[in-house]
């Protein structure tokens, strides 16, 4: 008997030693984009589920997309952008969504979801992290120094080639994305921002070809410091990192004072969608993941910390007044109606872009 209970005892001993270890091997493996995160928020995560979160970053869809279309990326929730998303859904790279396993999904907002359909019909491959615009973020000193004027409220500032040279001296950063760049430039052009014909795309290259001497750099995350420390003046970038940087010049009390920009003729509006890959190695996790980042609270922490919108209807009442008030994170109704979005282009027009976005990066 006591053999028989000692057996016993030992047996139990070693299935809580098993599941002890098991639980220490949970784990989720997520690729976000950088700056993009409250840390505290993955530590929180583990230590309320016992999931150990590895979290790795990138700063453009085409990095993602490559890693996504190559397959085998080791990655249980990536965060792909809206366009990019619904041809990575055609190429069959997610799996759907286990909603029943999602509880906090009535927290998500109507009006995200709703657009966000355009690139995921029935929202079944993916759920809102964030939203916002691309605009114009910049130096309002230097602005004024140059321009007259600490007030930007026209792309006119990025693509009248005499403009812009005005600017070339203190620092102009433009985002390595084309699927932003030249809806921008066509939008401008008074063109439709989602046209892909060769003739088009052809009026986008030629303005954006004649700017590009007076831009210094294209980058899709180094404009944040960089407007921040006061190395550059100007940055075409996404409204979250503008407003980083502007957070980040007010903390270092240097003088340099960021603003941020939607035109008056119109800005892109995107959606950051957290999806599962088809060969995600986790997928519980990854759903835990996602429905933990679907709570009020922590993805109102999330957004008071990035400054960029989140699709989470439930979470605004949490939200710091800084953030909900600021018309350039949550605009007013009529500013909402100038945002436009795109759609993904297929093969045959992503080579064309791809080559435009070539010759104009390089110069040639």
């Amino acid at each position: 008997m006591r053999k028989a209970a000692l057996l016993s005892a030992v047996s139990a001993i070693a299935a809580t030693f098993a599941l002890s270890a098991q639980a220490q091997d949970r784990v989720v493996n997520v690729y976000n984009w950088s700056d993009y995160i409250d840390e505290s928020i993955l530590e929180a995560f583990t230590e309320e589920t016992g999931i150990k979160v590895q979290y790795d970053v990138f700063d453009s869809n085409e990095i993602l997309e490559t890693k996504l279309l190559a397959g085998g990326t080791g990655y249980d929730v990536v965060v792909p952008t809206g366009t990019f998303l619904a041809r990575q859904i055609q190429a069959g790279v997610f799996q759907k969504l286990d909603k029943s396993k999602l509880t906090n999904i009535d927290n998500m907002w109507d009006m995200i979801a709703e657009r966000t359909e355009k690139y995921d019909p029935g929202n079944e491959y993916s759920v809102n992290y964030m939203w916002g615009t691309t605009g114009i973020g910049y130096n309002a000193k230097m602005v004024e120094e140059r321009l007259g004027t600490d007030t930007i409220d026209s792309w006119d500032v990025v693509f009248d080639p005499e403009k812009l040279e005005k600017l070339a001296d203190c620092g102009v950063h433009m985002l390595n994305a084309p699927a932003e760049m030249i809806p921008a430039a066509l939008n401008y052009l008074g063109e439709d921002p989602d046209a892909r014909d060769p003739e088009s795309i052809a009026k986008a290259e030629e303005a954006l070809l004649a700017i590009r001497p007076h831009i210094r750099k294209f980058h899709s995350s180094e404009y944040i410091n960089a407007l921040a420390n006061g190395d550059i003046c100007l940055a075409v970038g996404w409204s979250g990192d503008v407003f980083q940087a502007r957070d980040r010049a007010a903390e270092a009390d240097q003088g340099v004072v960021v603003k941020y920009s939607i035109p008056q003729e119109g800005a892109q509006m995107w959606f950051d969608q957290m999806a599962i890959p088809a060969d995600a190695q986790h997928v519980e996790e990854a759903h835990e993941f996602i429905n933990y980042i679907m709570r009020p609270d922590v993805i109102a922490k999330a957004t008071n910390y990035v400054y960029y919108a989140n699709g989470n209807k439930a979470s605004q009442e949490l939200l710091d007044e800084e953030v909900i008030g600021d018309p350039a994170v949550y605009p007013p109704e009529d500013v909402m109606a100038k945002l436009f979005t795109t759609t993904p282009p297929d093969p045959r027009e992503q080579r064309l872009i791809t080559r435009t976005w070539t010759k104009v990066t390089t110069g040639q």
